[in-house]
């Protein structure tokens, strides 16, 4: 619960996104992607390149237009049910001393996944799961568009000024800022246009993610 308007001792929020934020599913991703591509018998490293800059429907669109696209994101989703089941994943390190760290209550998850993916990685790689996760199902609008945070914020119970978001792709970061919260990048060796503060790696940004959390309001862009 926050306190009454203008009031010092709010409580803060911390909203994560996933994949490449908290967990390192990069090479999952392209192997699941290759795996999609040698089916329809397509060139794997250019249907990844378009994936890493398209949601699957638009990639979909460029590189398979000949193919139902129903029947596309069909076999992506079992080759990532798949993947989740038995695939190797690996915690960005800091992520469970961050996550386990933080106050009940105060953080959540915002992807672009589907929940049931997201739990079975947490459970795969030890990372604790909070109440409030929105996922792909749970929008109408994905990022870049505000609506994924402003959602996770209103199942808290935040105001978007007590939220920090911490991305580390493009379109997170876009979404966070249009939804009028404080934006930290991680894990780039370059800082995201618009992120109001950047860390090369998750673990280095961990105490001051902690430190957000407890200090007082306002200080999140500094």
């Amino acid at each position: 619960m926050t306190s009454g308007p203008g009031r010092p001792d709010r409580m803060k929020y911390v909203l994560f996104d996933v994949d490449g934020t908290l967990i390192d599913a990069v090479s999952n991703q392209r192997r699941v992607w290759e795996t999609w591509a040698e089916r329809y018998g397509l060139d794997a490293d250019e249907v990844y390149r378009v994936a890493l800059r398209t949601r699957p429907m638009e990639t979909f669109a460029q590189v398979a237009a000949d193919r139902d696209p129903s029947e596309c994101l069909a076999l992506l989703h079992d080759l990532e049910d798949e993947d989740v089941r038995s695939g190797v994943y690996t915690a960005f390190h800091g992520a469970s001393e961050l996550l386990h760290g933080l106050p009940p209550g105060a953080w959540a998850l915002v992807t672009s996944n589907y929940e049931h993916r997201v739990r079975g990685r947490f459970e795969r790689t030890g990372l604790p799961v909070p109440e409030v996760i929105v996922d792909a199902a749970a929008v109408e609008e994905g990022k870049p568009s505000p609506v994924p945070y402003l959602q996770a914020a209103a199942r808290l119970g935040a105001l978007p000024a007590d939220c920090l978001v911490i991305e580390d792709a493009p379109s997170g970061v876009r979404s966070g800022i249009r939804a009028g919260m404080t934006v930290w990048g991680v894990n780039a060796a370059a800082a995201v246009e618009g992120v109001h503060r950047h860390f090369a790696s998750l673990r280095e940004a961990v105490p001051h993610i902690l430190a957000w959390t407890s200090g007082p309001r306002g200080s999140a862009a500094v």
